[in-house]
């Protein structure tokens, strides 16, 4: 059993757990609100530059002059995972559902006899990839040292994805990351990124456009450009999926820390109680004795 000294510095260490968590949450809750600013932000911009270039590609759709990105390069072997998650943990199941999904998918794509890359962007999706899938990642991008999430962290990334294409490595690209609903709720989502698909309504397919230079010309320069915003796109919704999650964690973390305070301080107490009584007892049995 336990002693009395022991169960106070168990009491103490618990506490200042406790202090911990509340902490780190309070910072996530602080950080939360500019990342979903910014995620709310981003998301008119990508959903209007998709109906756009929507509406350019039904134009030229099974067109010999449709741009590679656009119609593939005719085979469906090779996929590329891009794998989106956070550089830290302590935010619940956030970095393991992404790797959850990404791990689904690759299973099913090899199953049906196919070739699966992965493309890592943030250190916990590659700590959890690597342990089965070590040998098909063949890159990695950190983002340990970004304090803010910028453009160009995703044009990086975007232009390696389409360095790799353009090399013939692989035939289509998947974007695995966690869509942010609210504090409470991320949605772990998979978007095809190359070859570009977008939803093709009845208004966008007869849309009276004319587009100067022609619609094959815009769409090469357009649609690199998409790669980079849908990934910036999928960073910025990590980023309030990263917060919310974790101040869900952190906040269950404080409350757990706080019934277990409560046990070890009940325990503590019918201890002490018990060795008091005991000691009484001694005293008692030993004066009748005298």
């Amino acid at each position: 059993m336990a002693s009395l000294k022991d169960m106070r510095n168990r009491i103490a260490s618990t506490k200042a757990t406790q202090k911990i968590t509340k902490a780190m949450q309070m910072v996530a809750a602080s950080k939360l609100r500019r990342a979903q600013v910014a995620v709310e932000a981003s998301r008119p911009y990508a959903e209007h530059m998709g109906k756009v270039l929507s509406n350019i590609a039904a134009s030229v759709a099974g067109s010999p002059e449709a741009p590679k990105l656009l119609a593939g390069t005719g085979a469906d072997q090779v996929h590329l995972l891009v794998v989106c998650t956070a550089e830290r943990g302590l935010c619940g199941p956030f970095n393991s559902a992404i790797a959850r999904l990404a791990r689904e998918r690759a299973h099913a794509l090899m199953q049906q006899g196919k070739t699966v890359k992965f493309f890592c962007i943030g250190r916990k999706g590659y700590d959890q990839l690597k342990r089965q899938y070590e040998s098909q990642i063949v890159e990695t991008i950190e983002l340990r040292a970004v304090r803010q999430l910028r453009f160009e962290h995703a044009d990086v990334a975007a232009r390696r994805i389409l360095a790799m294409f353009e090399a013939g490595e692989f035939d289509v690209a998947t974007l695995f990351f966690s869509r942010f609903r609210s504090v409470i709720a991320q949605i772990p989502t998979a978007q095809q990124i190359v070859p570009a698909v977008f939803e093709t309504t009845g208004e966008a397919a007869t849309a009276p456009y004319e587009y100067e230079p022609e619609e094959a010309t815009i769409l090469a320069d357009l649609l690199p450009r998409n790669v980079a915003v849908q990934v910036f796109r999928a960073l910025l919704e990590n980023a309030a999926s990263e917060q919310g999650a974790r101040m869900t964690a952190m906040d269950n973390a404080t409350r757990n820390a706080g019934e277990m305070i409560k046990k070890q301080t009940l325990t503590y107490n019918r201890t002490r109680q018990a060795m008091i009584t005991k000691e009484l007892i001694e005293i008692i049995s030993g004066a009748e004795a005298l």
